[in-house]
């Protein structure tokens, strides 16, 4: 649906600061984003406003310095770390003569090229095609009436008017499919609820470690790599926790900064899953600077989908970076609140493990045994 930076392609990003701070830390993670979609940020353009221009979003001055880096640097594509107007990239495309992509749109694309499944693919085009009804207005410079002529007179409707109602019908049918797959994980989740089965989900900013963590738990050979967003699809395996029993740990997309609303709305399927868990992992990237906001954001997006009252665990991941040792940390009541570990060297697993089956024995409303047979039939599902 959109245009894809093709690997090679040559990027300007643009960071500007509104007061917001943190503004490295995001222009950095704007770097990561880039490279996650195949393209090489040639030159960056830093600069401070009060507000962002209503026409240019980064006043004329601005764009003029970022017009001299495009021609510089031979650049392809000017990527702005924030979200822009249809208006405002029209705009800024006819000033800089170049393709312009705004953040949302970015996170849209690696989002396309990470799906995988049935499911994941459909969420993602419905996520793109929101996006892309806002902005329809772009490349249609005639809006005058369908041509007419011997074979071409049209039902009278703009060409505008044509393309938003092929759109709306496709928006229909993509909700409709999501929404019979839907109602298959209510079944399934109805199913682990009578068992007593306890759901255990991994959440996180995007490239905390969380994928890594679910290998080495679970030994499930998931897809994990330094790069954002390298989940997107959920995989659930089953976990032995000794004399707690079973439990499902499922892995889930990372979260970021200010994602956008599309994505949230069209994942909300998926999302559903980290709402109805009964225990999520917070796996915080410890040698982050930027671990508190990120923490933050993380938490601001599990109260938009419904989850922000389940209990947490905050996993203090990646402790080889920052040579703290594994640990477990418990609050004034005895509550495990941290466990310090890190995924990929295999320190503190033991003490995660420790923790997960103390939650899981002390759960209210757990049942004194699992019936063996349904939870057989169940974890069937995870492998």
């Amino acid at each position: 649906m959109f245009e894809r930076p093709a690997a090679g392609n040559r990027v300007v990003v643009v960071q500007l600061d509104f007061g917001q701070g943190a503004v490295q830390e995001r222009l950095s993670e704007a770097g990561l984003l880039v490279s996650s979609a195949g393209a090489e940020v040639v030159a960056t353009v830093r600069g401070r406003r009060r507000a962002p221009d209503p026409a240019l979003f980064a006043g004329r001055g601005k764009v003029a310095e970022i017009a001299s880096a495009v021609l510089a640097e031979s650049a392809d594509v000017v990527i702005f770390n924030h979200e822009l107007s249809a208006g405002q990239q029209r705009n800024l495309e006819r000033e800089l003569q170049c393709r312009v992509v705004d953040r949302n749109t970015l996170i849209l694309d690696i989002f396309a090229l990470r799906a995988k499944s049935h499911e994941g693919k459909l969420q993602v085009e419905l996520a793109q095609l929101e996006h892309l009804s806002t902005r329809l207005v772009r490349g249609w410079t005639h809006l005058e009436r369908q041509k007419g002529g011997i074979g071409l007179r049209g039902p009278g409707e703009k060409q505008l008017e044509t393309d938003r109602r092929l759109l709306g019908q496709r928006v229909k049918m993509l909700k409709s499919r999501l929404k019979s797959l839907e109602r298959q994980r209510k079944v399934r989740r109805r199913a682990r609820e009578r068992s007593d089965l306890m759901t255990v989900s991994l959440v996180g900013y995007t490239n905390a470690g969380k994928s890594t963590l679910f290998n080495a738990v679970t030994k499930a050979g998931a897809y994990a790599a330094d790069q954002l967003f390298a989940t997107l699809d959920t995989t659930s395996r089953r976990l032995y926790l000794g004399d707690a029993g079973n439990a499902v740990l499922s892995d889930t997309v990372g979260f970021i900064r200010d994602l956008p609303h599309s994505l949230v709305a069209a994942f909300h399927a998926t999302l559903e899953e980290t709402a109805s868990a009964d225990l999520l992992l917070h796996v915080v990237d410890s040698a982050s600077e930027d671990r508190d906001a990120q923490i933050a954001a993380v938490n601001a997006v599990l109260e938009e989908i419904g989850a922000g009252e389940i209990p947490q665990i905050l996993v203090w991941n990646k402790i080889d970076l920052t040579h703290a040792e594994p640990a477990v940390e418990r609050d004034d009541c005895g509550t495990i609140r941290r466990v310090f570990l890190s995924a990929r060297g295999g320190l503190g697993l033991d003490l995660l493990r420790q923790a997960l089956s103390e939650w899981a024995l002390a759960r209210p409303g757990r049942a004194q045994s699992d019936p063996d047979d349904m939870t057989t039939s169940l974890l069937a599902d995870f492998g």
